[in-house]
């Protein structure tokens, strides 16, 4: 089996009304990416495609030109296989919370792969090893947006993803419970083999990756160590400001 992310040539666009008709405008040109790290970290301004790329991945978004394969199957032709194995966290938690209280959800989240007597047991496991437990019957209305974005996340991992993707992970988060995720996701790399793929304008949190992408204007203008992407998104960041 083929552990790889490979984006070729990868394009996508939009539709756009213009003066003389429909016009296609770009979010992503030319993208060429072979992801194999535990932790890849993407970097980039707001609208600068970053949020797109990883949609690419579980078939979210789907390319208008080149080719997308996760582990050698294309989202495109073969998405089920894809979402299989692709866990997506959206950075807003309430496009994916629909039950009322956090156990609940993760009791939806496992419907399909554990038996109905067995799956409050198993919800409560996963919200645990988040250090969560103590949510479990709260109303996700009541949680703040860090703890609803920590369900959420507990809500994918119950599925067991063999490739985490997760979209501005920290933002609604607090220092401990980022810590809490620091840790979670280096501990998910090395007991469970889970590769991750992260977007972050946080660029200390960034260096948990082993490799960063910066995209900018919908390409890629940097593909290297976090420290090297992160000293290169800041020029580009402070060429840009007046």
């Amino acid at each position: 089996m083929t552990r790889e992310i490979r984006l070729s040539d990868v394009g996508v666009g939009v539709l756009d009304d213009g003066p003389d008709g429909d016009v296609v405008r770009p979010i992503l040109q030319d993208v060429n990416l072979t992801l194999t790290e535990d932790i890849v970290a993407v970097i980039g301004a707001n609208g600068s495609g970053k949020s797109t790329l990883l949609q690419l991945f579980n078939g979210l978004v789907t390319a208008n030109a080149g080719e997308v394969l996760v582990d050698g199957f294309d989202p495109r032709r073969q998405a089920a296989k894809v979402r299989s194995r692709v866990g997506f966290v959206f950075t807003d938690p309430a496009a994916q919370l629909v039950m009322p209280t956090a156990i609940e959800d993760i009791e939806l989240s496992l419907r399909k792969s554990v038996p109905k007597r067995e799956r409050r047991a198993a919800a409560l496991a996963v919200l645990d090893e988040l250090g969560i437990a103590d949510l479990a019957d709260r109303s996700v209305y009541e949680l703040s947006g860090g703890q609803r974005q920590l369900v959420a996340l507990a809500a994918v991992l119950a599925v067991d993803p063999q490739i985490l993707v997760l979209d501005e992970p920290t933002t609604l988060l607090d220092l401990r419970n980022k810590e809490r995720l620091r840790v979670h996701l280096q501990e998910l790399v090395a007991r469970r083999g889970v590769r991750i793929i992260l977007t972050t304008h946080d660029l200390e949190f960034a260096q948990i990756a082993q490799r960063a992408v910066v995209v900018e204007d919908g390409r890629i203008a940097a593909d290297s160590t976090p420290a090297e992407a992160v000293a290169t998104y800041r020029n580009i960041i402070m060429s840009d400001t007046p």
